[in-house]
């Protein structure tokens, strides 16, 4: 298969999907004149998990392209070349000590589906988006999710043309195929890829990547070896102490560390690079408006925008969206169907910005200065935000209130919040 490859082309097959390279010139010089000698260098420090796809399909690559593994140190000045770091599922690196931020190479279709239904995800937001690096850096180069490896010209291992598929009820307008991962990353970034059907899409991609590794694991010896090496969390007695000594969930899940505010809209606009974004200057109580970033246009038009009271998620990260840095959340109600209806949260009558936002029972809690991504604490309060029969947003079935009373929205019944 190399001995087809010419010099560039074996170049471009080492090089390709690396976050960088140092020493290009000599890698061409060398491909030149002999096959290129390698040596994987990695330390595992935790139990292997999706992100080990990445060096695997670089060294497939490598082998594609007649590399020879290097026997011995000693020799001269080398070229070295990176993989990418992917994002977890919670926004930061992927890491064998971050559960949730992570699948494992054993994981039951089941616990993929649990964890890649919790992971941050949001939409038009492609900044540490994990859902969506993974894609890049794994899927498309091991042949996409429907596993479709077109062979283009003589040299298939060179030039392959890869599709992933976008599965989406024919409601909405059926399957999307994309041949390229820049062409999805602009939709996604467009909101014309709903993050839910990201989700599904590398969810199926993925099993298929799982299914031959959970197999080979079926043996008992192998049962045997992973258990050993990677045993379970220590179980711990519970206690009077136990709960008061670490905070426990009930602490970690407390509504009041959202910092959720009134705000008015002062300014609404399109976003000069997404038709389906709109730019909103937000006056949230401080001495600056926020420049808060919302995939609203095909939901509220701008005069419906304009100097309106909204509620403002104000802690989380800020995230660039196409190109300008989003300070804040604004917080909708949702329906899903077809169509899909979504429309801004209504504080109480006289609100003024700033006024803060809180969980009746949870009144005195402070929010922290800014959450964590690595510990999902909006995700999992979202999870339980909810619209009521009577139109009213509720966690837990509590209200969402301010001072003045209840949070509600106009018309969404029994939606979501996000």
């Amino acid at each position: 298969m190399a001995d087809q490859l010419s010099p560039d082309e074996k170049f471009q097959l080492i090089t390709r999907n690396l976050q960088e390279v140092l020493g290009e010139e000599k890698l061409k010089q060398v491909l030149q004149e002999r096959e290129l000698k390698v040596y994987w260098g990695t330390a595992t420090t935790g139990k292997p998990h999706i992100a080990y796809f990445v060096p695997m399909s670089k060294i497939a690559d490598f082998l594609k392209a007649g590399c020879e593994y290097l026997p011995s140190l000693g020799y001269a000045k080398r070229s070295h070349l990176m993989n990418p770091m992917v994002p977890g599922l919670t926004g930061a690196k992927m890491s064998s000590s971050e559960e949730d931020s992570k699948i494992d190479l054993v994981d039951s279709a089941a616990e993929v589906k649990k964890k890649l239904k919790k992971a941050f995800c949001e939409p038009g937001n492609i900044q540490n988006n994990g859902v969506l690096s993974f894609v890049k850096s794994v899927v498309f180069p091991l042949g996409g999710g429907r596993a479709a490896l077109r062979p283009v010209g003589p040299f298939p291992s060179a030039r392959e043309s890869r599709e992933f598929c976008i599965k989406r009820d024919a409601k909405m307008g059926g399957d999307q195929i994309y041949t390229s991962f820049e062409e999805l990353e602009k939709d996604f970034a467009e909101e014309a890829v709903h993050p839910g059907d990201l989700k599904a899409s590398v969810e199926v991609a993925l099993n298929k990547l799982l299914e031959p590794i959970r197999k080979k694991f079926e043996s008992p010896e192998l049962r045997k070896l992973s258990n050993a090496a990677y045993p379970g969390p220590a179980k711990t007695k519970g206690g009077k102490g136990a709960k008061a000594a670490g905070g426990g969930e009930e602490d970690e899940l407390a509504p009041s560390r959202v910092d959720i505010r009134v705000g008015r809209i002062i300014s609404v606009g399109k976003h000069p690079d997404a038709d389906s974004l709109y730019l909103e200057k937000i006056d949230v109580g401080e001495p600056e408006p926020r420049t808060v970033v919302s995939g609203l246009v095909a939901f509220v038009s701008q005069e419906a925008l304009q100097d309106r009271l909204v509620l403002v998620l104000c802690n989380l990260k800020p995230q660039k969206m196409r190109g300008i840095e989003s300070q804040a959340m604004l917080l909708c109600a949702s329906v899903e169907g077809e169509p899909r209806r979504v429309e801004p949260l209504d504080p109480p009558e006289g609100s003024s910005p700033g006024e803060r936002v809180f969980v009746e029972g949870y009144e005195t809690g402070k929010p922290d200065d800014r959450l964590n991504p690595k510990k999902k604490v909006w995700e999992k309060v979202q999870a339980d935000l909810k619209i009521s029969s009577g139109c009213v947003a509720q966690w837990k079935d509590r209200q969402l209130m301010t001072k003045l009373g209840p949070i509600t929205c106009q018309t969404l019944a029994g939606g979501n919040v996000s």
